[in-house]
């Protein structure tokens, strides 16, 4: 096992391609810590921090089988910094839309979208703590949930 006072503080962040994900990642870039991001879109070219894609997982939180298998990839890329997890910041997040992307309330909802938005904002970051409890004791790590 690799020396983990040898290596950077990691975090691992969901919802990182924009918003308050996008200006996390560049707060802790800047500060010195390996940033492991999280979404649902390709890495971007164009984006402006060093770790660039080996750092990124591109995963859809609403499908629990692509949720396992991200924390699989996340296990793996931990690794090599001895397993250990700083930091869990649970971004990502959704809220149901009508089609001109205005706010719906719990009435203009259809359950199938509310399992949905249930399966992104709660389950999903049920999942990614506990599969990643090993790496975040280890590191007597946090879980945040924005």
């Amino acid at each position: 096992m690799s020396d983990p006072s040898n290596h950077k503080k990691t975090l691992i962040l969901t919802g990182a391609s924009r918003g308050i994900g996008h200006a996390t990642v560049k707060r802790f870039s800047s500060a010195g810590w390996r940033v492991i991001t999280c979404s649902r879109h390709p890495f971007p070219e164009d984006c402006p921090w060093e770790a660039g894609p080996e750092d990124h997982i591109q995963v859809d939180l609403s499908d629990p089988v692509n949720t396992a298998a991200a924390v699989a990839e996340m296990r793996v890329r931990l690794k090599d910094q001895g397993s250990h997890l700083n930091a869990l910041v649970n971004n990502a997040a959704i809220s149901p839309k009508g089609e001109d992307g205005s706010r719906l309330g719990v009435f203009e909802t259809d359950m199938e979208a509310w399992r949905w938005v249930f399966e992104v904002n709660f389950f999903a970051p049920v999942s990614l703590a506990r599969g990643l409890v090993n790496e975040l004791q280890a590191a007597k790590g946090s879980v945040v949930n924005v």
